[in-house]
């Protein structure tokens, strides 16, 4: 009975985990946390656009890139994927089509922000470009995976939002404060996208493709992971207006982000990856909305 279960759960575990839809969720609730960080309502139509571009845009990258022989692969998220490949060609294209009366309801300025970063997406996983006749994407230009991975989670969890708060709602902030945010939220998704590079190293220097660990490998890139977050604390040190809820709940967070990249050394199971690292973009959330709970 147990043993069933367990199964049941697994099942359902890897479903949300290898189909993306939790990494969608973890798109959602970044945009819910940077409502919550500036005391705004959150926008429906801008949280639906985070689940769905996010949910196709990891599916079209992971299909793109089809190994040969999936069944073959180390990984269990591959095997999974790639058996279930019928399923995540429709939830690609569902997610697709979903976005597409959604943008009718943002303004010009979000569309072309949202454009921009579908196209760097697009730019990333496919060999568009061209160099001596060989093909290539942005993804294997040295050391750029992380800063475009990083860049479009936060100009998607940050900008997006704003921009679409200051033009529907007549909603004001300054561009020093923007900045603040959007590179806040660059420095948390570049320190915890690292571990996954330096889970996939091999693989990585296998096809050439020069990540940050491939360039100054595994110990400096786990030390460059809690610079990254240990710049984070500084820039939320130094600007913020109080040690208020908003401020010991983002401090809590990177600091149990510093500690789970750390234990990430050595542990190397996918789903402490993709559950717990990834989780904790979900976490950050539910950690203000808590110590919100906790101060009243």
């Amino acid at each position: 009975m147990n043993s069933r279960i367990s199964s049941y759960f697994r099942a359902i575990l890897d479903f949300l985990l290898f189909s993306n839809f939790f990494i969608a969720l973890c798109a959602v609730a970044q945009g819910l946390v940077t409502y919550q960080l500036l005391g705004v309502k959150p926008a429906k139509s801008i949280l639906a656009v985070l689940f769905f571009a996010t949910l196709a845009q990891y599916n079209f990258c992971i299909l793109i890139s089809k190994p040969e022989n999936p069944r073959k692969s180390p990984l269990r998220r591959v095997k999974w994927i790639f058996s279930h490949y019928r399923l995540m060609i429709s939830v690609t294209i569902v997610s697709l089509l979903s976005l597409i009366p959604l943008l009718l309801f943002l303004s010009i300025t979000s569309q072309i922000l949202l454009v921009f970063l579908g196209l760097v997406s697009l730019a990333y996983g496919i060999p568009i470009f061209s160099f001596h006749d060989k093909k290539f994407g942005l993804r294997n230009i040295p050391g750029i995976k992380l800063f475009l991975i990083s860049m479009v989670w936060s100009f998607s969890t940050v900008l997006l939002p704003i921009i679409e708060m200051e033009t529907s709602i007549g909603f004001s902030i300054s561009t020093r404060e923007t900045i603040l945010l959007v590179a806040k939220r660059f420095l948390l998704i570049a320190a915890l996208t690292i571990p996954f590079d330096i889970r996939d190293l091999f693989q990585d220097q296998s096809v050439a493709l020069k990540t940050i660990p491939v360039m100054l490998g595994e110990k400096k890139a786990y030390l460059f992971c809690q610079a990254l977050l240990l710049t984070y604390l500084v820039l939320l040190f130094l600007f913020s207006e109080a040690f208020d809820k908003n401020f010991f709940a983002l401090a809590i967070t990177i600091l149990l982000s510093g500690w789970l990249i750390f234990r990430s050394n050595f542990v190397k199971n996918e789903y402490y990856y993709f559950l717990y690292l990834d989780g904790i973009l979900v976490l950050q959330y539910l950690i203000l909305l808590l110590s919100g709970l906790v101060l009243l």
